[in-house]
């Protein structure tokens, strides 16, 4: 199974534990996270479904390149790390 690690800054505002989560795309997998933690789903999506803007997923290093469908495929073996992108000077 894939498995699912958010930054210490997400884990310090929401209960978001690593894990191993099922799923074959980022999309199945975040849906596997967000039926153990539903407050996840509003930090981590827009109203349309997408990722929020200020929000980066990579699967095993690569930035996943469809944010709106969640489309980019994960491997059984594969890492899944959320992240809150950070700007400003």
């Amino acid at each position: 199974m894939p498995r699912i690690a958010f930054t210490p800054n997400l884990r310090r505002h929401l209960d978001c534990p690593s894990g191993e989560l099922s799923g074959d795309t980022v999309r199945a997998v975040l849906e596997s996270a967000f039926a153990v933690r539903p407050a996840l789903r509003g930090y981590l999506l827009d109203d349309q479904g997408g990722l929020r803007a200020h929000v980066a997923v990579f699967v095993d290093a690569a930035r996943v390149r469809d944010r709106a469908g969640l489309s980019d495929p994960v491997a059984p073996g594969s890492e899944v790390f959320v992240m809150q992108a950070l700007s400003g000077g």
